[in-house]
């Protein structure tokens, strides 16, 4: 595989910016180049596609609802379809890859492990925005996108506890991966130049 082919994974807790520095990521990308008709982007962010798939009436969207109405992390099978499809779909073969709030467990991480070893996608870099629960709550009662209540907020901010801090573990202990912590409770220009110089963008 071309190496100059990249794959970044960011990972944090809810409100810590994964998206805005993502999109900065992806500006940087483009303007050296490395994003163009020859090696375009495939952006996958899955919280905005469970948004869409909750709004659908199937079944599973119907259940899938319930389960997010409630403020709990959808089941790992269907994450992982969730982005799985979109890579056996549209994978050409000469993307730079950027996943965003992917994954959310262990299992998962797992599972998207073989995803990069079966497109032979090399030393990914996983971007963790560390911040506090705290620095997050404050961040999503600001947004109030969701008009999440403080108890839903609270449910949220504790399944990274027990459910993506393991993920996290499994990249940070990993030599296939280029495990990268960055300090989140800065401002979005000092996090942006913190993730650029330990990424080598």
């Amino acid at each position: 595989m071309d190496k100059s082919l990249q794959t970044y994974i960011f990972i944090g807790r809810s409100g810590c910016g994964k998206g805005t520095q993502a999109e900065l990521l992806i500006a940087k990308l483009k303007e050296q180049g490395a994003i163009s008709d020859q090696n375009p982007l495939l952006y996958i962010e899955t919280g905005d596609k469970f948004r869409t798939f909750v709004s659908k009436t199937s079944h599973s969207s119907r259940l899938a609802k319930e389960v997010m109405n409630r403020s709990e992390r959808q089941p790992d099978f269907l994450a992982v379809w969730m982005w799985s499809h979109i890579l056996v779909e549209s994978l050409m073969g000469d993307e730079q890859i950027i996943f965003d709030g992917t994954p959310r467990s262990l299992p998962e991480a797992q599972i998207l492990d073989t995803a990069i070893k079966f497109y032979g996608r090399v030393k990914p870099a996983v971007i963790y925005l560390d911040v506090s629960n705290d620095w997050s709550t404050k961040r999503l009662v600001e947004r109030g996108r969701d008009k999440v209540l403080d108890s839903n907020i609270a449910k949220r901010l504790a399944w990274f506890e027990s459910d993506v801090l393991p993920a996290i573990k499994f990249y940070e202990n990993n030599p296939d991966y280029n495990f990268v912590k960055v300090k989140g409770e800065q401002s979005i220009e000092e996090v942006q130049a913190e993730i650029m110089e330990k990424v080598g963008v």
